[in-house]
Parts: structure tokens; sequence; C-alpha cells
């Protein structure tokens, strides 16, 4: 396999960059965070400026905050385009609304470069781990042409239609997942405040319908006020203005999501901006005047 660029080495970039090492693939990377670029370096990497990406690499990968960062990336002054030429393919992971990734596809498409956008589920654990599922919109071939990449950093990867078809999947994932991050979140409070241990309730329902792997991911780090970031309150709030923006634009209603955004407006107010999204709880605990703790996780 020829060289494959990646940029964006945050909380799920950086991962994702040393799996793809480990698995023989030549990289060559670029981030804003110098000390993120520097330890990839000293693990095998190369990296480069955004054009010299687009030149020297057959397939380019972008991971990056949101949309508007992709677009600079992609084709401000210096950027990947600038080194682009027909035949090479630009991947991009970022979640990002389905119209940012129906106009990404349209730019390259005019210069003989092909798109696929293939947003991720399973944040910084399954980044680690390799065990991401990829959800993804574009052409058969360029699909193809990715599956060797995804299998070193993910578990599953599925391709769902056109360009943006992987960010509408996005979108309905972040839906399941933050919703059922607030329902687990207003369980346990109610538990806590009844009496109950709201880890061995957990451990109770786990194995029911209840269970869910939100579930098993966030219960034990609630109950521990656990809420350094593996998925950011503030990631999964441009997620769900993501989903709003889009629903609001086909008119359809999402009464709970709409919700769920004022839930973490309210923490980004009181500084919870930076927790992991378990930190929903935090919300709930405030309306009730409980704080949820276990003592099975003293």
């Amino acid at each position: 396999m020829s060289k494959v660029g990646f940029i964006g080495l945050g909380i799920m970039g950086k991962p994702m960059a040393h799996n793809l090492l480990k698995a023989g693939v030549s990289i060559v990377v670029n981030d804003i965070a110098q000390d993120a670029v520097d330890e990839l370096v000293s693990a095998g990497a190369e990296s480069a400026a955004y054009s010299d990406i687009g030149r020297m690499c057959d397939v380019v990968i972008t991971i990056l905050p949101n949309g508007s960062i992709v677009q600079q990336v992609l084709f401000g002054a210096g950027g990947v385009a600038e080194g682009l030429s027909k035949g090479k393919l630009v991947c991009d992971m970022s979640s990002v609304t389905p119209v940012e990734s129906k106009l990404c596809g349209k730019k390259l498409a005019e210069i003989g470069v092909g798109f696929i956008d293939a947003p991720v589920s399973g944040g910084e654990p399954g980044a680690i781990a390799g065990t991401l599922a990829i959800m993804c919109g574009g052409e058969e071939a360029d699909f193809k042409r990715m599956e060797p990449i995804f299998s070193a950093i993910g578990s599953s990867w599925l391709l769902i239609g056109p360009a943006g078809s992987g960010s509408v999947t996005k979108l309905a994932n972040q839906i399941i997942v933050n919703l059922n991050i607030a329902a687990v979140s207003e369980a346990l409070v109610l538990a806590t405040k009844a009496g109950a241990d709201p880890m061995k309730v957990y451990k109770a329902i786990r194995g029911g319908l209840a269970g869910s792997a939100v579930l098993d991911a966030k219960a034990p780090m609630m109950c521990a006020r656990n809420f350094t970031p593996g998925g950011k309150i503030s990631i999964n709030h441009k997620d769900i203005k993501n989903v709003l923006a889009t629903a609001h634009e086909i008119d359809v209603p999402l009464p709970f999501t709409s919700q769920l955004f004022e839930v973490q407006q309210t923490l980004k107010a009181h500084g919870h901006f930076n927790d992991d999204h378990a930190g929903y709880v935090q919300y709930f605990e405030a309306l009730a005047g409980v704080e949820v703790k276990s003592e099975e996780t003293k």
C-alpha cells in the first residue's frame, strides 16, 4: 500500500494513526498540536504540510473537529487539494453534516478525486482498541479501496449509500447514544435518591432489556464519578447541533433531542463542557439534589 495521509491527531485520531502504523501502513501526519505530531513521528510516521500530504499520498484521511475546519484543511490556501491529482481518494472521518460531506464530494469530483465520508462510533476506547464502527457514504470502488485501512482501525464498516450517507448515519447514531446516556443518568439519579446503590442497580439490570453498550460503558463511570473525557460533552454538543440543523432543514421534529441539546447547554454554562458525556448525570443530580456514587467504586 502506498502512503496514507492522516490529518487530525486528537482524542480519536491519534490512537487511530497509531493503529495504522501497527498494521504496517506508511502514514504522513499533520495536526495543529505539535506534540501529537512528534509522538507519531517517533512511532514511525512522517510529517508534512497539507498540500504536501496531497502530493505524497494516494489516500488522505481527515478526522477534524467540525465541517468548517475540514473545508479549510482540504480547500483553503495551502490545503490538501492543492497537492491532489486525478485518481486519488479523500476519506473524511469527522462528524459533520450531510450537506458538508456532499460539498466535499462535489468539489473533489471536479478534480477527479474520490471521496468517502466515514464517521466513526466507539469513542476513545474503540479508537485505542481498533474496534470502531465505521459508517460510510460514497462510491463502491472508493469504499473497496478503503477497506484495508478500515481493517486496521475498526471492527465493522459498511457502505450505506452515496456521499453524505455516512454522515446521516452518524447523526442517527448520536441521537441514540446521547439520549441513551441521558436515560441512564436519569435512572441512576432516581435509584440513588430512592436509597439504592446505583452500581448494584446497574449490575441487576444490565442482563435484561435495559442492557446496552452505552449502559456498560457509562454507568460505572457515573458511579465512580469519573468524567475524564473519552467522548467530550463539547464534541457531542457539536454533533447534536448538526443533528438538529439537519432535522430542521428536512422538517423532522426531534423533541427529545432538542431537550438534550438544552441539557448540554446547561452543562456548558456550569463548566462541564469538557467532561465525558457520562457527565450528563450532573444535570439530573442538580435537579434532584443528590449525587450518584457507589460504595462499590470507592
